[in-house]
């Protein structure tokens, strides 16, 4: 139906007709279930600019933690590197090949 006002002569010319009640049920299913979509992407469309922004408020936050353990583990690292007296690219290569052993079986 490309207008809502073709839908009442389409709904007359049915009931002269004296459908089966099969169809009829068939066709108040259709609509219905037409008119939850319609309301559905209205209420999508309405909502949408709060949901992204929240979304993008959730993301940032999430960066933002992620870059703060980031820099605890760094901090940690250094800390634990200048207890054991090792300079860091001393011990990069040690986790380097630790960690290639434990592959290359």
């Amino acid at each position: 139906m490309e207008t809502v006002q073709e839908l009442i002569p389409l709904a007359k010319e049915m009931m002269s007709q004296k459908p089966k009640g099969k169809l009829v049920k068939l066709y108040v299913l259709g609509s219905v279930l037409a008119l939850f979509g319609v309301v559905l992407g209205l209420m999508e469309t309405v909502c949408s600019p709060f949901t992204a922004a929240s979304r993008l408020r959730d993301e940032e936050a999430m960066v933002a933690e992620l870059r703060g353990a980031q820099e605890r583990q760094a901090q940690h690292r250094q800390a634990t590197l200048e207890k054991k007296g090792k300079q860091p690219e001393e011990a990069l290569l040690g986790c380097r090949a630790h960690s290639h052993r434990q592959h290359a079986s």
